[in-house]
C-alpha cells in the first residue's frame, strides 16, 4: 500500500512559539485530503556543533532524520528569529543535506516557512527568508500567503507574505492571537493543496 504524501512540518523552537505555530500549521495540513502533516524538531547544538540534546527528545515531536525530509512532498520550516536569521540548531541540520543537493531530491517539492520573533521589528521576514535561500538552492517552490487571507490586513500582531509570523511580546510568550492562528492554517492549507496539485 502506497504510503501518504505528508508534508514535513520541521522546526526548532526555545521558548514554544514557533512549536505551537507548528501545531496550527499542521492542522491546516490535515484539513485538506490526500495528505498529512508530520511534525519534527531539530536538537540543539553546543558551542562547539555537538549535539547538545539526547537521542530522543525529552517532549514534543521527534527529532528529524534526512531521510525524512527527501521523503517529503512538502516541507514547512519553523524558526525563531535569531538577529533576521534561522536559530542555529535549524541551520546546523540544513547544513548536512549537502547529499540530498547532490541527488535532487527536493526538486520541485513545495516548500514555506513561520517565525516568531519578541518585538515587531525583530527580522521575522529577513529570517523567513535566511530559510528560503538554502531551499531555494535546493531547488524548492517557494509559498508566501497571499493576500486572500484578509488577517494580513487585520493583524496587529504577525503575519507577513512570505509566511506566516508571531510577535510574542516576551521570550516566554507563547500563545497566539487569533490572526496568528489563520495565518498558519491558511499556510498549511495552501500547501498541502500544491502538494495535492502537484503530485497529479
Amino acid at each position: 500500500m502506497p504510503q501518504t504524501p505528508y508534508v514535513l512540518v520541521l522546526f526548532y523552537s526555545r521558548h514554544g512559539s514557533v512549536s505551537e505555530m507548528a501545531k496550527h500549521i499542521a492542522r491546516g495540513i490535515n484539513k485538506i485530503g490526500n495528505v498529512e502533516a508530520k511534525i519534527r524538531q531539530v536538537p540543539d547544538v553546543s558551542d562547539t556543533t555537538k549535539v547538545a540534546s539526547p537521542a530522543l527528545p525529552e517532549d514534543g515531536a521527534p527529532y528529524c532524520t534526512l531521510e525524512e525530509l527527501a521523503d517529503c512532498s512538502g516541507l514547512a520550516i519553523g524558526s525563531p528569529s535569531y538577529f533576521g536569521s534561522m536559530a542555529a540548531p535549524l541551520k546546523h541540520f540544513i547544513d548536512q543535506t549537502s547529499t540530498l543537493w547532490l541527488t535532487g531530491q527536493l526538486i520541485d517539492k513545495p516548500a514555506c516557512g513561520f517565525t516568531s520573533a519578541s518585538t515587531m521589528h525583530g527580522g521575522q521576514e529577513q529570517c523567513l527568508h535566511s530559510m528560503m535561500t538554502p531551499l531555494l538552492h535546493h531547488g524548492m517552490i517557494w509559498l508566501g500567503l497571499p493576500y486572500k487571507n484578509k488577517e494580513l490586513i487585520s493583524t496587529t500582531a504577525g503575519g507577513t507574505p512570505y509566511g506566516a509570523s508571531h510577535l510574542a511580546n516576551s521570550t516566554s510568550e507563547s500563545s497566539l492571537t487569533e490572526d496568528e492562528k489563520a495565518l498558519c492554517e491558511a499556510q498549511g492549507k495552501r500547501i498541502a493543496e500544491m502538494v495535492v496539485k502537484l503530485k497529479k
